[in-house]
C-alpha cells in the first residue's frame, strides 16, 4: 500500500502590513520635496488648482476662498504657514479639503497629492528631540519610515492657533 502523500504546507510571507498592529489609513502629499500625511478620515476631497478670490485682511498665510459646489472655504498656503517663500501652482498643485472639527473646512494648497498609504500604527514614531524642539514642531505628529519613505506626519488640529481659526472662519 503506498504511504500517503502529507498535504503541502504553505508558509505565509512576512508581511509588515499582516502584523497585529493597527493600520492607519493617510493620504500622503508632498510639500517643498518632502512626504507628509494626513489621516484620511481628516480629509473631505481633494481638487485640482483652481481660482481663488483674495480676502482683505485675512493672515498671510490665507491665499482666500473657493467656492466648492456653494460652500465658501478657505484656502491657506501650507508653504506659507510652514515659513516658507509661496510657489507658482504646478500642473500637480492640489487642494486637499479638510475637515478641523466644529464643521470647520479648509483647502490646503499642497505641491502633489500621492496616494493613500495603508501604515502600522507602531511604525509612526515621535519627532526627534532636535525636530521636537524646532519652529513648526508642534504640528508633527510622528514621522515613519514607510517602503523607504520618510513620512512626516501633520496633525491639522495643531497647525492653527484658536485665533487664527476665528480669522479663517471669518474669511469664509
Amino acid at each position: 500500500m503506498p504511504t500517503p502523500r502529507r498535504p503541502r504546507v504553505i508558509k505565509p510571507r512576512s508581511c509588515p502590513l499582516c502584523s497585529n498592529s493597527a493600520l492607519q489609513q493617510l493620504v500622503t502629499f508632498e510639500l517643498f520635496g518632502e512626504i507628509f500625511a494626513l489621516p484620511i478620515l481628516d480629509v473631505r476631497e481633494i481638487i485640482r488648482m483652481t481660482t481663488i478670490t483674495p480676502v482683505p485682511q485675512a493672515p498671510p498665510f490665507v491665499e482666500g476662498v473657493i467656492n466648492l459646489r456653494g460652500q465658501i472655504i478657505p484656502v491657506v498656503d501650507l508653504r506659507k504657514r510652514f515659513g516658507l517663500t509661496s510657489e507658482k501652482a504646478g500642473e500637480d498643485t492640489r487642494i486637499i479639503v479638510v475637515e478641523l472639527g466644529n464643521n470647520m473646512v479648509i483647502g490646503l494648497i499642497v505641491d502633489a497629492v500621492r496616494e493613500v498609504e495603508r501604515i502600522p500604527t507602531d511604525t509612526i514614531n515621535p519627532p526627534p528631540a532636535l525636530v521636537a524642539g524646532s519652529i513648526g514642531s508642534e504640528y508633527i505628529k510622528g514621522i515613519s519610515n514607510h517602503e523607504d519613505k520618510m513620512i512626516v506626519h501633520i496633525d491639522m488640529r495643531k497647525v492653527f492657533s484658536h485665533d487664527e481659526i476665528n480669522a479663517l472662519e471669518k474669511s469664509s
